[in-house]
């Protein structure tokens, strides 16, 4: 009943005002599939949907990559384990304002730390491969680049999840591997993979459907959906845009439809391709 009440209805009641022309001060007017329609001819919506789809496909592995390189690194206790594990969760546990205002100033093409990193041992102005700095809040791939960059580290969920899931996997395996002499490499091949391989799924289909959602905060602080022509405007912020700054909540509305049929595509392509894995 609870999942009727939380999804159920605000699904139904986003798809009837796909349907309609709503603007807060008119009543709605029923305007069928023309929101839909007008979608597939506005050159915004079919930039921001292929944006969200690169982000998605791009970002999703690098952040899972990333979570489980540090679960493995860290799901032993050490000195500075404790450290370690605050670090990796930290990002995911600030303020997502906070958060893109501090990439703000990281990425900040004049003073910014990391184009100063990357000018270290080169000619005045150059990077060390004699070529200018990343422009990444006034080049477009670049700017798509940055999004991307800062999204990788905000991994603290999944890592709590396979740092768990690592801990929880069962010693004698590795006990059996070790008489073995396999390699480190073996054994994550053959025992500590296969182990994760559940929950590693889950995350991989979780991730994807929350990477359609997260570049809305950083694309609105950072980069505010440019540089021009909206090179980090997402599915996310182009629906935040139409609703409540042009007021068109129809229109808004279409886009997510679309949105959640596009991530249900994905989905269901992920998980028929991971069954046919599993059955080979």
């Amino acid at each position: 009943m609870g999942l009727v009440g939380l999804v159920g209805i605000p699904t139904l009641v986003v798809i009837v005002l796909a349907l309609t022309e709503f603007d807060l001060v008119r009543p709605a007017r029923w305007v069928g599939f023309a929101n839909f329609t007008a979608l597939a001819a506005d050159p915004v919506f079919r930039t921001a949907l292929l944006n969200s789809l690169v982000f998605a496909l791009v970002a999703t592995p690098l952040r899972l990559l990333l979570a489980l390189a540090l679960a493995l690194l860290l799901h032993r206790r050490g000195p500075a384990t404790g450290a370690g594990r605050t670090a990796a969760v930290l990002p995911t546990a600030m303020p997502e304002v906070a958060y893109g205002l501090l990439w703000l100033w990281l990425l900040n093409p004049v003073y910014g730390p990391i184009n100063l990193l990357l000018t270290v041992g080169g000619d005045p102005g150059l990077t060390i491969f004699g070529r200018t700095p990343p422009q990444w809040l006034t080049d477009p791939t670049d700017a798509r680049a940055a999004i991307i960059l800062l999204s990788v580290f905000t991994i603290g969920e999944s890592f709590v999840v396979l740092l768990a899931a690592r801990r929880m996997l069962p010693a004698p395996a590795y006990e059996l591997a070790a008489l073995d002499d396999a390699t480190g490499w073996d054994i994550f091949r053959r025992v500590t993979l296969p182990l994760l391989a559940p929950v590693l799924v889950l995350l991989f289909l979780r991730d994807t459907l929350m990477g359609l959602q997260f570049s809305f905060i950083p694309a609105l602080v950072i980069t505010d959906g440019g540089p021009p022509p909206y090179a980090t405007t997402y599915v996310s912020l182009f629906i935040y845009r139409n609703a409540f700054e042009y007021l068109r909540y129809g229109y808004a509305a279409a886009a997510t439809v679309i949105m959640l049929g596009v991530a249900a595509l994905i989905i269901a392509i992920q998980w028929l391709i991971i069954r046919h894995l599993r059955l080979r």
